[in-house]
């Protein structure tokens, strides 16, 4: 099995018309965040098919296939890595998050990081030192933040949440709308699987920092009059 045989079934459901609305929902204009991006058109169903077609790829076969220049091959790599991390013992585990970690520029877009990071590197580090991720936080690469923050999915899905809001609270900051809702959304998680007071005393400390986007994201679960009330409407 080669990284030559899933391309082929990649290419084999490329479709033009699919093709440039991707280009525009993913950003990929000059100056956008996905600026450069190659796209077949392919849809996510589509792709987890080959996933799982293809879940026995070698390692180094889906390295390859993660370092490519199109965007639903590097998708499919790392869904393929996600179904293997899920399988493998202790070692292999251990191989697939080296590869994760050595391979961040490739993981470049809001989808490859929210398919791939709670599954790997946020499980991983579970019952590890998690201090990767605060320095990732600090990144000046968009992604690397996004990471940070969606990798605490997995401590959250363990009603774990003191780095959820720690990390959060070191992006408050960030002009990025793409890093607003991922902050958002983690919060939101915490109030909705761990405790919702946690998630209103974060609220409560930091509401003048909060971004709108941030703000919107994390209370949606909460009553209307509620939200309604921390939106200052």
């Amino acid at each position: 099995m080669k990284v030559s045989d899933i391309r082929a079934s990649i290419h084999a459901l490329a479709n033009p018309a699919k093709e440039s609305v991707f280009k525009s929902f993913f950003k990929t204009g000059p100056g956008e965040y996905g600026e450069g991006d190659i796209f077949l058109g392919l849809t996510v169903p589509q792709q987890r098919k080959i996933s799982i077609k293809y879940k026995e790829l070698p390692l180094a076969e889906a390295e390859k296939l993660l370092r490519s220049k199109i965007h639903e091959e590097r998708l499919t790599a790392l869904l393929i890595l996600v179904l293997q991390y899920k399988k493998g013992e202790a070692a292999k585990k251990k191989s697939i998050v080296d590869l994760y970690l050595r391979n961040f520029k490739f993981i470049n877009n809001w989808d490859l990081v929210d398919s791939s990071a709670h599954y790997i590197l946020g499980d991983w580090l579970l019952q590890r030192d998690r201090s990767l991720l605060y320095k990732m936080a600090k990144s000046e690469i968009l992604w690397e933040k996004r990471i940070a923050i969606m990798s605490t999915f997995a401590f959250i899905y363990a009603r774990e949440y003191k780095d959820t809001f720690a990390i959060a609270e070191l992006l408050l900051n960030d002009k990025h709308d793409l890093i607003h809702k991922a902050v958002g959304w983690m919060l939101r998680e915490v109030g909705k699987r761990v405790d919702k007071k946690h998630l209103r005393d974060f609220l409560k400390k930091n509401i003048e920092r909060i971004p709108r986007t941030a703000l919107r994201y994390a209370i949606e679960h909460l009553p209307e009059k509620e939200r309604k009330a921390w939106l200052g409407i």
